[in-house]
């Protein structure tokens, strides 16, 4: 059927102006020059690159059939391959950006392509991940558990201290929603399993960090680096060249806990980009701050690092 279609606008596409294509006005010229059968194609109102008329029939179609969703008062294509933004194979309504540098890019808090798009929530609120660390922090100053509700000292901070230096604007664009705090198991194969673990245990707070298997999930080297076990194991670097998590200047903490020791918690390597664990207060690490913005916010932009999207 598309091959039919295609033949269709190719047929009578030439001479003529396509007029709006997919609702999104991606208008398209060709024309004929006489004597000759070449065609040239402009395309300097429609967005797209090829330069004759079958690519431009192609990438059309690419428009026109890439699914898309809609946040912040822009639309993004869904993908399934190279980096970009993914539906979640795991829950539903969530979708997560993936690879080693989507257009995921955002100025929050007057911090110009400070922040990162982490995920589109099923309620359209979106997290946001600040690239760079605010400072080095031991995850709970107090012994004797892995508790963020504790709380652990670091949530205290993130809660007290570092929201309150936020501009009034960025903590009106931010909401308070429940985070999933439950521990997990560093030689946890089974995703699915993984997620269900950090969901057992909520808090509900503004900011924290993301959890392991949202490191997990921005990798797009699903095959080698799916996994928490996979991760925990990863000595050789392969997985830090698929996610746009991984930053070789430090380590930094995630909000999970290790099911397997009471005191322990996941952080993400600077070596390798593989997760491992460590005692709350035995070392400090970067912290890279998460929240919620509201689904009442809109985007400007485009999600590139030189044209990062705005929030409004």
């Amino acid at each position: 059927m598309k091959e039919k279609t295609k033949e269709f606008l190719k047929k009578y596409l030439i001479g003529f102006i396509l007029g709006v294509v997919c609702a999104e006005a991606v208008i398209v010229y060709a024309q004929t020059y006489f004597p000759s059968n070449d065609v040239t194609y402009d395309n300097t109102e429609s967005g797209l690159e090829s330069t004759d008329v079958q690519g431009a029939i192609d990438e059309l179609y690419g428009v026109c059939f890439t699914p898309q969703i809609d946040f912040g008062g822009i639309e993004v294509p869904v993908i399934d391959d190279g980096d970009g933004l993914y539906e979640d194979e795991y829950e539903d309504g969530r979708y997560f950006y993936k690879g080693a540098n989507p257009n995921n890019y955002v100025t929050f808090n007057n911090e110009q392509a400070g922040w990162r798009i982490v995920s589109i929530e099923p309620d359209g609120t979106i997290k946001i991940m600040r690239i760079n660390s605010i400072r080095s922090e031991y995850w709970d100053t107090r012994s004797g558990g892995n508790n963020w509700a504790r709380p652990a000292s670091l949530n205290t901070y993130l809660n007290g201290t570092y929201y309150n230096g936020l501009n009034s604007t960025a903590q009106s664009q931010i909401v308070a929603k429940d985070w999933s705090i439950g521990a997990v198991a560093y030689n946890d194969s089974n995703m699915t399993n993984t997620i269900n673990n950090e969901k057992t245990t909520k808090w509900n707070g503004k900011v924290a960090l993301v959890t392991a298997s949202e490191y997990v999930r921005s990798n797009s080297n699903k095959s080698s680096c799916g996994t928490v076990q996979q991760l925990y194991n990863a000595t050789s670097g392969q997985c830090k060249g698929t996610t746009w998590m991984f930053y070789l200047e430090d380590s930094w903490w995630t909000l999970s806990s290790n099911s397997g020791n009471s005191s322990d918690v996941f952080l993400v390597s600077y070596s390798y980009g593989s997760i491992g664990n460590v005692y709350v207060h035995s070392i400090d690490n970067a912290v890279r701050p998460v929240v919620y913005l509201s689904s009442e916010v809109t985007l400007t932009g485009s999600g590139t690092q030189s044209d990062p999207y705005v929030v409004k």
